[in-house]
């Protein structure tokens, strides 16, 4: 693994080499190992280390990168030769900033708003998992499907990565960090069941109890019923609700209200969601991972989007920031400030937030309790292919997928054929009766959040699926 000491003396053999004004440098990269298995077999394992460095120069307004994964001279001669002469073709940028320092990168807010912390997020654990430990794991899972009569596919997977920036202007900072992930699919003859989950120990992984989990999905769903579409109650699983909700974040950015792309746009400090949804950017939450600083080395701020359903703010790099307080809208859009969200430059998306976590609601209800309370509804496990209708009221369809239940009197009564949805974002965090405690979720349509499960009132199911 490449060390902070190893990072810094590339970044002066770089910046010995540059005849620019400024020059940064980024460094990534890591371990990575994946057991997959499918057909109850483990059919491939596979590894690889590799680290990059990531050289940005800037001769008066006019900026590019370049990047390589070699660190020899010649090699670290030639991506500063790659960056210079990119950037000396460049048209001047009037709104390109100069490299922060590190007393601007570690900003000046509050103690109360900015994280002066980050959880541990690199585990000796986690970082020694071998593809034996790997191994282990998957035997459990597919003992759990064996003993039930199903076939199963997934991963099981582990890192150890790096992130870091230096610049000329004597900025450096640095993050390690470790994941395990495992991902589950059981299979029926007519129904299937799924469960995934991440955590940057894997202490806090349990296989077997993800696999009968996954199995019990997929019994409980044989045979499914068809139930015509409609507006229903629905529960939706964790998954289920960062995969939709994901599709919003996007927008919660200073550099897309500017381009007028945001469904925010003339809504910031009104009432867009129910009052029981308030929602931050915190990285500093136990349950998050990543590092504490954005693309151009800024420290993270953590940031209130929603408070009781309120619209609030939204994330800025450095120069969204500037060019906001310069534009038409300074005075509508909240709080105007470089929050540490910015991504490495250049770039043209801006900033998003990537730390979302949803605040425990007054009275958390278990998944248990949502279904006893609801009348007639359906359960949820996941959605997926997810894609935008409607950018401004945010209407997204998808399906239903891996695990959707009818329930009636308090209670599931049968698996059901999937459905395909039309939902506006805004009206579905308009209709939320219930939560449960939010916990770290992973999906396969979005990033991972801290999200609760939700029972919401008049989803819009628009047709039912073969399967």
């Amino acid at each position: 693994m490449l060390t902070r000491d190893q990072a810094a003396d590339i970044f002066d053999r770089i910046r010995k080499l540059s005849t620019a004004d400024e020059v940064e440098v980024l460094f990534s990269g890591g371990r990575f190992a994946l057991t997959r298995f499918a057909n109850n077999t483990i059919h491939q394992n596979v590894a690889d280390e590799n680290h990059m460095v990531s050289a940005r120069t800037v001769f008066g307004g006019r900026t590019a990168r370049a990047s390589t994964n070699k660190f020899d001279d010649d090699s670290l001669r030639r991506v500063v030769e790659s960056s210079e002469a990119l950037a000396k073709v460049q048209h001047p940028d009037p709104d390109l900033l100069p490299m922060p320092d590190s007393r601007e990168a570690a900003g000046s807010a509050d103690e109360g708003v900015r994280a002066t912390r980050v959880p541990a997020r690199h585990f000796v654990e986690t970082a020694a998992i071998t593809p034996q430990f790997r191994a282990d794991g998957v035997k459990k899972i597919v003992d759990v499907a064996q003993k039930h009569k199903l076939t199963t596919a997934g991963i099981f997977s582990s890192s150890e990565s790096v992130e870091g920036i230096f610049n000329s202007r004597g900025l450096s900072d640095w993050h390690r960090q470790t994941l395990a992930e495992v991902s589950i699919t059981m299979l029926g003859a007519d129904s299937s069941g799924w469960q995934k989950t991440n955590s940057p120990d894997v202490t806090k992984l349990d296989p077997l109890s993800l696999a009968e989990a996954a199995a019990k999905k997929a019994l409980d769903s044989a045979r499914p019923a068809e139930v015509p579409a409609g507006k229903y109650t629905v529960i939706l699983e964790p998954a289920a609700v960062l995969d939709i909700v994901g599709f919003m974040f996007w927008d919660y950015s200073g550099t897309a209200i500017l381009d007028e792309r945001s469904f925010l746009s003339g809504r910031i400090g009104s009432q867009l969601f129910g009052e029981n949804i308030t929602v931050l950017d915190d990285f500093t939450h136990p349950l998050q991972t990543g590092s504490p600083f954005d693309g151009e080395g800024m420290r993270r701020l953590q940031v209130p989007l929603v408070e009781n359903g309120v619209v609030k703010r939204v994330v800025y790099a450095r120069g969204t920031a500037a060019r906001m307080r310069n534009s038409e809208y300074n005075n509508k859009v909240g709080p105007i400030e470089a929050t540490g969200h910015g991504f490495v430059l250049p770039n043209e998306t801006g900033e998003m937030p990537l730390n979302i976590v949803f605040a425990a609601p007054q009275n958390p209800q278990t998944l248990d309790q949502m279904i006893a309370s609801t009348e007639r509804g359906v359960l949820v496990t996941r959605l997926w292919y997810i894609r935008e209708v409607d950018p401004y009221e945010k209407i997204v369809t998808g399906m239903t997928r891996d695990g959707t239940f009818l329930v009636e009197n308090g209670r599931v009564r049968q698996g059901l054929r999937n459905f395909r949805f039309n939902q506006s974002l805004i009206h579905m965090l308009s209709k939320v009766e219930a939560m449960s405690v939010p916990l770290r979720s992973s999906g396969e349509e979005s990033f991972d959040m801290v999200v609760p499960a939700m029972k919401v009132r008049d989803f819009n199911f628009t047709e039912v699926t073969k399967f």
